[in-house]
């Protein structure tokens, strides 16, 4: 989700990865044990197990838009804005 607050709070936005946000995903999920060549190829970057280790300049984890009972990450994207 993108840290920008709007006037009506946090939201989602327009704003899209780069890839130099690409790249750091694809390392992270590479250093976490990631083997693209599998069969399936999949890494599931979830809040809930790796927001504490991985957090991209304009972008936070949030599991919300898959998990309705995940927390709300609008305190966390206002706590982003005052950093």
């Amino acid at each position: 989700m993108s840290k920008a607050v709007l006037p009506w709070g946090c939201a989602t936005d327009n704003a899209y990865p780069t890839p130099k946000d690409v790249r750091s995903v694809i390392d992270y999920a590479l250093m976490h044990g990631w083997d693209p060549d599998l069969v399936g190829g999949t890494f599931f970057l979830r809040e809930s197990e790796h927001a504490s280790g991985f957090e991209l300049d304009d972008f936070l984890l949030t599991d919300r838009l898959r998990d309705e009972g995940a927390p709300d990450p609008t305190a966390r994207v206002f706590r982003a804005a005052e950093s």
